[in-house]
């Protein structure tokens, strides 16, 4: 029996949070706003509308490249990828391929065995998104509020080995784009699109993976997927699919597909188009960029610390285990918090894994959750932890559960303190103390009772 191994690489786009679209001045806040009320005769490509570039999503192109390892283009260029299609207005996207901002990055990443691989960037390009088509009944409809939203693309090199890479690569990618500032990537609202490029190639045995093995003659592409979930099924079901249809002697074509979450499966789109087809040429209408060596630096020196090296840096510094340092990067809010955390609490004794642990296994943080953020500060961790520590009760749900017990048993203090009497609510905190032997917070059973009692 033959032994297949899969190829693949993947290909992120990801929307920029700037205030203008790419090449326009049109507000680039488009999500959830009535349709076509963000459009200009340039990202509606009518005749004579002149493009100019967006600066600062350039400048974010470049930061993603920089936190990639990439190499920045001395000289960088817009060319026009042409094809007819509805949300297209212009009948082109302004794009690149010969002359990418950014070049030549790598990612490490770890499969679901322990494996650790480097992943090669090929390019980070800068480019426009499209329009987005609503299909209702046999009507489809346009709206180009989208069109023209700065554009970023991530390209690998065929890489990967197995689809739980591929998550490792999409997650981390996110938490960078999180980190750097440039976009909320949420995949909900489409900020952040996946596309994997899969085959798969016959070995005689099981000989190492490398990069020097010569590609099959085909690939098929997976378009426009929003969910890691949904890349990993539609990867697995694909390299199965291509696997099968080999062994019946089928032979395999270049192709686009797209994934059926209802039924669990690829379906075809169309035949895959190669560069040639897109006859891309330089864009007429725009300069090229220079990026000058102190201008790549500045943004360099200007990035923040990236997940990676702040996981290294709680690893080989606190000596917290990798599992809770990935935990505490992984909402940059709660890193932020944990660092405040910490440097308050070397100057109390505080050791650094009880922070540490409090922030990754407390159930009372969840409480704290406002709006995304977390509505709490270090000092409140530390303390928190010091009563813990002491014996102190200071898990939220118990603390609310003995509140309610005070508050059914208390009516008069209850009602006077509805009735104006602010003062009241002391006789309640009071009760609470004498239920808990007075190992509980007051200033927090006070913050309980305040709540409970709106």
């Amino acid at each position: 029996m033959s032994i297949y191994k899969p190829v693949i690489g993947l290909e992120v786009h990801v929307e920029l949070n700037t205030k203008s679209k790419m090449f326009c001045s049109c507000s680039a806040d488009y999500f959830g706003k009535a349709p076509n009320t963000h459009t200009c005769p340039v990202c509606l490509g009518l005749p004579g509308a002149l493009p100019y570039a967006n600066k600062e999503a350039i400048r974010k192109c470049i930061q993603i490249g920089l936190a990639l390892n990439c190499t920045i283009s001395e000289d960088s260029l817009f060319e026009r990828k042409n094809y007819f299609y509805p949300d297209l207005a212009k009948g082109f996207q302004i794009s690149q391929l010969r002359w990418p901002l950014c070049v030549g990055g790598e990612i490490e990443v770890e499969s679901d065995f322990g494996e650790k691989s480097l992943i090669r960037i090929n390019r980070v390009h800068q480019e426009e998104d499209t329009g987005k088509l609503s299909h209702l009944g046999g009507v489809t409809l346009i709206d180009f509020n989208r069109s023209g939203v700065p554009l970023v693309e991530i390209v690998t090199e065929p890489d990967f080995t197995d689809s739980s890479q591929i998550r490792d690569y999409a997650k981390k990618l996110q938490q960078i784009f999180r980190y750097l500032g440039v976009s909320n990537a949420d995949m909900e609202k489409g900020d952040m699109r996946l596309e994997a490029n899969v085959s798969v190639r016959e070995v005689k045995s099981e000989e190492g993976r490398g990069t020097d093995f010569e590609l099959p003659n085909y690939r098929v592409e997976l378009k426009n997927i929003n969910s890691f979930r949904f890349i990993v099924a539609a990867v697995e079901f694909e390299i199965k699919r291509q696997i099968n249809a080999l062994e019946a002697g089928e032979k395999l074509h270049q192709e686009t597909r797209g994934w059926d979450e209802d039924k669990k499966e690829t379906y075809l789109q169309r035949s895959k188009e190669e560069a040639n087809d897109y006859r891309y040429f330089p864009e007429p209408d725009l300069p090229g960029i220079k990026n000058q060596e102190l201008r790549i630096k500045e943004i360099q020196d200007g990035l923040p610390e990236l997940p990676s090296a702040r996981i290294k840096k709680y690893i080989d510094q606190y000596g917290i285990s990798k599992t809770t340092a990935e935990t505490l990067v992984a909402d940059e809010s709660l890193a932020e918090l944990f660092d405040g955390a910490v440097k308050l609490g070397l100057e109390e004794n505080v050791p650094v894994k009880e922070v540490a642990n409090y922030l990754v296994n407390s159930p009372t943080l969840a409480s704290h959750l406002k709006g995304g953020k977390l509505n709490i500060s270090p000092d409140e961790i530390v303390q928190a932890v010091k009563e813990k520590k002491s014996g102190k009760i200071e898990d939220e749900g118990e603390l609310e559960k003995i509140a309610q017990e005070v508050i059914s048993e208390n009516e008069k203090s209850v009602n006077d303190y509805k009735s104006g009497k602010e003062s009241a609510i002391m006789a309640l905190v009071g009760g609470v103390m004498r239920k808990t032997s007075g190992k509980a917070n007051a200033i927090r059973v006070k913050q309980i009772l305040e709540r409970l009692l709106l």
